[in-house]
């Protein structure tokens, strides 16, 4: 048996090299292949997406304003359609209260 660090031979059962003093009984170092990257990426992969749709479902179960997904134009008059730059005054005020909305806690 050639020892890995001198390439000195030795015999078959020896637990040492006799030149350097190495260590035969200690196993090989692991190094992960490229089977193992892609599980291991995948699975890390597979986590995040179940992480995305998970935290999309739950916000989106919050009540409003928190589940909005639209920008109100009111935010950006400057996405207003057909080139508007404002809003008539109106449109700006902010809704009334009806009477049979809950009340605040």
């Amino acid at each position: 048996m050639k020892c890995p660090a001198c390439a000195a031979e030795n015999k078959d059962a020896a637990k040492a090299c006799k030149k350097c003093g190495r260590d035969f009984t200690a196993p090989p170092a692991w190094f992960p292949d490229a089977a193992w990257h892609l599980r291991t990426l995948g699975i890390i992969y597979a986590c995040l997406i179940v992480f995305y749709f998970g935290v999309s479902a739950a916000l989106a179960r919050l009540p409003k304003p928190y589940n909005l997904r639209q920008i109100p134009i009111e935010m950006t008059p400057w996405l207003a359609p057909s080139g508007k730059t404002f809003l008539p005054e109106e449109q700006l005020k902010a809704p009334t209260r009806r009477a049979d909305a809950l009340p605040d806690r």
